[in-house]
Formats: C-alpha cells, sequence, structure tokens
C-alpha cells in the first residue's frame, strides 16, 4: 500500500508535523504578535527614545495582555528552534519514535479519511 520505507515515512510525518507547527506559529505572530506590538505603541515610541530595560520590564508589567501575547509567540519559536536544532544534532529519541510510529498506524489504520493520508501515502 505505502511504496516508502518505514524511516522514510516516520521522517515524512516528522515534517509534516513540524510544518504544521511552524504554520500555527506563522499565524499566532500574525495575528496576536502584532496585536500585541500594536498595544505596545506608545511603549515602543519612549524605548526608541531612552532604551533601558527597566523600560522593557515597567512597559511589560502594565500591558500584562500584550507581554503574554508576545510570550506566548516567542515560547512556542523557540520551542520549535530548540526542537528542530535538537533532531539535527541529536537525532529521534526513542520516545519521539515511538509517538511517530503511533501515529503512523493510526493514520494507515484509518486509511484515506485520515487528514494526514494524501500527504503521508502519496505516491
Amino acid at each position: 500500500m505505502a511504496s516508502l520505507s518505514h524511516s522514510s515515512r516516520l521522517e515524512r510525518l516528522r515534517v509534516i508535523i513540524l510544518r504544521r507547527w511552524w504554520v500555527i506559529s506563522g499565524l499566532l505572530w500574525l495575528t496576536v504578535g502584532s496585536l500585541s506590538l500594536w498595544s505596545l505603541r506608545p511603549d515602543i515610541a519612549l524605548l526608541r527614545q531612552y532604551f533601558t530595560w527597566s523600560a522593557v520590564r515597567l512597559g511589560l508589567a502594565y500591558n500584562r495582555l500584550a507581554a503574554l501575547g508576545l510570550g506566548l509567540c516567542v515560547g512556542l519559536t523557540v520551542a520549535l528552534l530548540i526542537a528542530e536544532s535538537r533532531y539535527i544534532l541529536f537525532g529521534l529519541t526513542k520516545a519521539e519514535q515511538q509517538r511517530l510510529e503511533r501515529l503512523d498506524h493510526r493514520i494507515e489504520a484509518q486509511g484515506p479519511s485520515h487528514p494526514l493520508w494524501q500527504q503521508l501515502y502519496r505516491d
């Protein structure tokens, strides 16, 4: 049924999942990140004149929703960069490989009705 070997299917599945996370991160930056930066406009203007770390801290402390939004965007981006760097340096861990294998078996068992079927089993 599948023309790819098991390891190449797992690699393709890992890449598909990673790309989806990057799309989510990009959409998060376009929505939440831009709204957070927009609400910090006055503080950013002040920082352009007098940059100090205490001004950054106070600007984020008094705009908690903007700080939370930026923290979410930055946190997800950094987590994705660290995960990909760890994969490049060390490869898949046993737990990650087992998780991908379980997901691959679930996709294969469900068949063409699974959303990832076309991307994973296309010829």
